[in-house]
């Protein structure tokens, strides 16, 4: 007999089962207001619900990480377009044997900015090869936007180091799939660019930039937003890749022009190899 004074016990309708029925008799889900609503699909889906669905992203891989003791991430962005060296290597013979100018110049810049991804994979196992040895509620997870390139690289790292690392994945119109080094119980996906902006400051003791597009800029330059603006508490912004960074803007212009103050400078750094990036977070926080 089902025990009915257990107070954690759940009493809501298996509304799970309810849509398996339909699936598994091959029942086209068509709205219906008879259908419990946190198990209609069409439902959740209206312009009115938005809320609702904005909500469920910030609970679900809240509560997640919550049950598998993730507390402390560094999170690392960069570009989703770099490869392993070995494939740049590969991927430029062949473009040398079709002896076509255009195809050699692409796969030269390709194995170039190969590099940027071992580093990025060699700072993910650092920080995973240290973790190991600390307690549950001391250790830092790597955390990325779970898709390819150097996002691949950080995860790629710490898995290869034994350690449980977070994707946070976004649906584009284009398809992209997770990276397959996030640990999968650690593996979210994402429609709102907001809520996944926001659960990567959540836990973050640390934002590692390797050069990046669009997206990496995006997401930097909201970090130093929020940390500027005392939205969020002061961590280590790293820059990787001086060249890359110095070249691609001269911030410096802002102080100049009085857009912001001079220590807004000293909000980041710039470093060139995962050893002085993670250097730089162990001094900080005195590890």
């Amino acid at each position: 007999m089902e025990n009915t004074q257990n107070l954690s016990a759940s009493r809501l309708a298996d509304a799970w089962a309810e849509l398996q029925v339909q699936a598994n008799s091959g029942t086209a889900l068509h709205a219906d207001a008879y259908r419990l609503a946190f198990a209609d699909p069409e439902f959740l889906l209206r312009r009115e619900t938005r809320g609702l669905r904005m909500q469920l992203e910030m609970l679900k891989p809240d509560l997640e990480q919550q049950r598998l003791g993730i507390e402390h991430t560094i999170v690392v962005f960069g570009s989703a377009r770099f490869v392993p060296q070995d494939v740049a290597e590969t991927g430029l013979a062949q473009a040398r044997a079709t002896g076509q100018a255009q195809d050699i110049v692409r796969a030269e810049r390709a194995l170039r900015n190969s590099a940027h991804y071992e580093q990025a994979r060699q700072f993910g196992k650092l920080v995973a090869e240290h973790s190991k040895h600390c307690g549950a509620h001391e250790q830092l997870h790597i955390c990325t936007g779970g898709g390819p390139g150097i996002m691949e690289a950080a995860n790629r790292g710490a898995h290869e180091a034994g350690m449980a690392n977070v994707g946070l994945n976004i649906a584009l119109p284009h398809e992209q799939h997770s990276n397959p080094y996030v640990t999968p119980e650690l593996n979210f996906k994402f429609h709102y660019f907001a809520l996944r902006k926001l659960h990567f400051m959540m836990r973050a003791k640390a934002l590692v930039a390797f050069p990046g597009g669009f997206g990496t800029l995006d997401e930097l330059f909201e970090v130093i937003t929020l940390v500027q603006t005392r939205k969020a508490k002061p961590v280590p912004i790293i820059l990787c890749g001086t060249s890359y960074w110095k070249r691609l803007f001269n911030l410096e212009v802002l102080v100049e022009e009085g857009a912001i103050s001079p220590e807004d400078l000293d909000l980041f750094s710039y470093q060139d190899t995962p050893e002085a990036a993670w250097q730089t977070i162990k001094d900080f926080y005195k590890l």
